[in-house]
């Protein structure tokens, strides 16, 4: 049993545990149903089938015993809606973040859970259609020599999954910038109004600037690698390349609740009444605002 495949699998059921916690908290939190908690909890899904795909992948290569074509496919379908789902979950929240603030007075009107069921849905779909695509014959397992490092997609598929990627987080690294500039703008008009600018003006700057570093730093260190390596990679590299590549982007799923959702007050009072029964003064006290989310 290769080690990279033990890590990758205890990474799994990491993911999958911290990631069932979360869609734990928002599904028995009735106060947790505003439009971006669905989202969050796609995300949460997302993820955890990710997880699951990860311990699966692991159960079909090493326990099921004779192999299947069949099991190898589906394993690796789950993993390609999974990860694109939560890929897509993540572009979502960027969307949202940036429309609460770009449409802050209809917002709340415009976006109701309705329509954010609906796009969420229609997502879902197409990541299940893209999850799906193993099994309707996108494989290279009649043709070895096709192969990619994401074995059993093929290389021109694997292209094609990699710069799809790569446009999706430069709309997601543009959102951001957006956003940025949006807050410094309504940071710097509230500063003018109590003349506080100097000071306002700082503390926005900073607050938005290491929540902007730490999104998409993040995001960036997991997945632009792997992305760029299976690119330009095919199947005949050594696979220690692949792996070590893999486990970074893997762990991403690991990361995004701490950032997407632990990080939330709401939730975060959530957890503490179900764990203590008790909310922290500083909790109670804080206000929320878009960046939580």
């Amino acid at each position: 049993v290769s080690p990279w495949d033990i890590a990758l699998c205890a990474t799994g059921t990491a993911v999958a545990g911290e990631n069932a916690l979360v869609l734990a908290v928002l599904f028995y939190t009735p106060s947790l149903r505003a439009p971006m908690f669905l989202l969050i909890g796609s995300l949460a899904l997302a993820d955890l089938l990710a997880g699951l795909g990860l311990v699966a992948n692991f159960a079909v290569r090493y326990l099921l015993r004779p192999p299947s074509e069949a099991a190898e496919l589906a394993a690796a379908g789950l993993l390609l809606a999974a990860f694109s789902a939560s890929v897509c979950s993540l572009l979502a929240i960027t969307v949202d973040r940036y429309l609460s603030l770009y449409n802050a007075l209809t917002y709340h009107s415009e976006r109701t859970l309705g329509f954010t069921c609906a796009m969420v849905l229609l997502m879902w779909l197409l990541c299940l259609g893209v999850g799906l695509l193993p099994l309707l014959g996108w494989n290279c397992l009649r043709d070895q020599s096709s192969c990619s490092i994401l074995r059993p997609v093929t290389k021109d598929n694997a292209a094609v999954l990699a710069v799809t990627f790569l446009l999706l987080f430069a709309l997601m690294m543009q959102l951001y910038l957006q956003i940025c500039k949006i807050a410094f703008r309504h940071a710097q008009q509230i500063a003018v109004q109590h003349q506080f600018i100097a000071t306002a003006q700082a503390t926005s700057t900073r607050k938005g600037l290491s929540t902007l570093s730490l999104i998409l730093g993040t995001f960036a260190l997991c997945w632009i690698p792997f992305a760029i390596y299976s690119l330009v990679a095919d199947s005949s590299y050594p696979a220690v390349y692949t792996y070590s590549l893999a486990l970074p982007a893997t762990c991403n799923s690991l990361i995004n609740p701490i950032i997407y959702a632990f990080r939330n007050p709401d939730i975060q009072k959530s957890l503490w009444l179900a764990c203590c029964g008790c909310i922290p003064s500083t909790l109670s006290s804080r206000p929320r605002t878009s960046s939580d989310v």
